[in-house]
């Protein structure tokens, strides 16, 4: 079981994840709106899996990933993207997020990205 912190702009999409990871019987830690607001919790409540969309106001998820990573290069961090943000998803990668996911999202595409990085 992992303790997850799930950052998306849009509160459905937050619900929607949350409900899939509880029901994969993880621990859904926190939730951010922003990456502004992840980067804090992080801080905070050392998930061991961060949930990262790539575009939100404020901050967004390219930029949340590369402070998450200073603060502690170990971090584990899935971005979350639409189709079509492909130049987005390689950056990240590129950043040192572990994998990614693609919205709408899939339970069993969920499940093995969360495998992959327990």
């Amino acid at each position: 079981m992992a303790r997850i912190l799930v950052t998306d702009d849009t509160a459905f999409m937050r619900t929607l994840l949350k409900g899939m990871l509880t029901e994969l019987g993880h621990e859904v830690v926190g939730e951010a709106e922003n990456g502004k607001v992840s980067v804090e919790k992080y801080d905070i409540l050392h998930p061991d899996i961060v949930t990262m969309d790539i575009t939100m106001p404020e901050m967004d998820g390219l930029e949340a990933l590369k402070e998450i990573k200073m603060y502690n290069p170990e971090a584990k961090v899935i971005m979350c993207s639409a189709l079509g943000q492909k130049r987005l998803v390689l950056e990240a990668i590129q950043a040192g997020a572990k994998d990614f996911l693609i919205k709408p999202f899939m339970k069993e595409r969920v499940e093995e990205a969360l495998a992959k990085l327990l």
